[in-house]
């Protein structure tokens, strides 16, 4: 058999390795609650290797966990395309952030072994480690120290609310790989993923081919105080780091609302303050917020909004405040030549498409930084995510699992 224009991939095989991720970290009724470095993380990650091992992919683990499973071309000199995603979930999650996209790479291997067609650039697949963020806050970070955005030392000095430090839970778990975190030679990266959006599922479509993604600023702020008794002590001698945290994150819940007409959001992510208890006030807080529109020069504005409110916040409270780490994600980033080839692999398989951007942030808008980088995403049911509730049925996946197929062998036969 060779690979021919009519090819598409085993949906039923597919399928049957999500519905087996999902009997791992199960969380809420029909949902994963699998944080990264966790031994659910470890069990998933266990089970990922073998599938590749078994598909004949050469298995590599860099120093930050991430997974990359290599399939040789005619031309191994050639630089390689990767595909990938994270198998990680949010602490709420569902069985299909991220998992769709790792899964629906090693479905192009597996379907590609079953045709016998050996591409002419090598394909590597990889999992890429914490891109939630929902043990180890920022997300993403195992992509960005790929890419050189982080520092490999300051990643696994990492401490979770449990008090676990990533790089002692990544020897944990057994997966602190020799292999340095750093990008080679990569010729193009794909990323399958679910909308986390209605577009799709409303307008009834088969696939989104992502132009870019919305503008999005982020900072985590620690807010600074003193503990007191909350009975004797005067109202204007409180230093309260809690109530210095909360009035950012309601200052920038205000942000999004302001901008909400031209779809701009805010959102106030995280609070956590010590000591946290009844009768005492607290000494510190850690927030995190993020802004986000469509417009880049409005996404500025949101942003030095709330780079402001932090200052206000803790002078209103009587506190000090310190801008730990910031971020920036999305924008145009995506590679036009590549976004084309999807959305003419699209039409050529009559499929209901349209263009589309991304909302949240992905492993792809740091490797958009490192080489020419595209994304698609497939419906999911309401655009419910993060959520137990989320849901796509085989019908959802399968034209965008098509379309990836497509791409990424008329990409790697380059």
């Amino acid at each position: 058999m060779t690979f021919s224009a009519d090819q598409r991939a085993n949906i039923d095989r597919y399928w049957s390795t999500i519905e087996s991720s999902a009997e791992i970290g199960k969380g809420r009724t029909g949902g994963l609650s699998r944080l990264t470095l966790t031994d659910d993380d470890r069990r998933m990650r266990d089970l990922f290797v073998n599938w590749c091992r078994e598909a004949g992919l050469t298995v590599e683990i860099d120093e930050l966990g991430n997974i990359f499973g290599r399939r040789e071309g005619t031309d191994p000199t050639l630089a390689p395309v990767m595909i990938g995603s994270h198998l990680d979930t949010q602490i709420n999650g569902g069985r299909f952030d991220g998992i769709a996209g790792v899964l629906a790479s090693l479905e192009v291997v597996r379907s590609l072994n079953d045709c016998g067609h050996v591409t002419k650039r090598p394909i590597v697949i990889v999992d890429w480690t914490n891109e939630e963020g929902a043990r180890f806050s920022p997300p993403m970070v195992a992509s960005g120290c790929f890419v050189g955005a982080y520092e490999v030392d300051w990643v696994k000095q990492l401490v979770s609310d449990d008090g676990a430090r990533f790089g002692e839970e990544l020897h944990r778990i057994g997966y602190d790989g020799h292999k340095p975190c750093k990008a080679g030679d990569i010729d193009a990266y794909f990323e399958l993923h679910i909308e986390q959006g209605p577009i799709l599922d409303l307008e009834k479509r088969d696939v989104g081919v992502v132009t870019g993604g919305y503008p999005s600023y982020g900072m985590r702020v620690r807010f600074n105080g003193r503990t007191a008794h909350t009975g004797p002590t005067p109202m204007d001698l409180r230093h309260n780091a809690l109530i210095a945290g909360a009035r950012w994150l309601t200052a920038v819940d205000d942000i999004g609302w302001d901008f909400a007409v031209g779809d701009g959001k805010a959102t106030g992510a995280r609070l956590a303050a010590w000591p946290n208890k009844p009768g005492i006030l607290s000494d510190t807080a850690q927030a995190i917020c993020d802004v986000r529109h469509p417009d880049p020069a409005t996404a500025r504005v949101m942003a030095e909004k709330m780079r402001r409110a932090v200052f206000e916040s803790a002078a209103r409270a009587g506190c000090e405040a310190e801008i730990e780490d910031e971020w920036f994600w999305g924008g145009d980033i995506f590679d036009g030549e590549m976004v084309g080839q999807i959305r003419a692999e699209a039409k050529r398989m009559n499929y209901n498409w349209r263009d589309i951007q991304s909302q949240a942030g992905h492993d792809a808008y740091f490797l958009a930084r490192h080489c020419p980088t595209a994304m698609i995403f497939t419906p999911c049911k309401g655009g419910i995510t993060h959520n137990n509730e989320e849901s796509c049925d085989p019908s959802d996946l399968a034209p965008g699992l098509n379309v990836l197929l497509h791409s990424v062998v008329a990409r790697a036969d380059r």
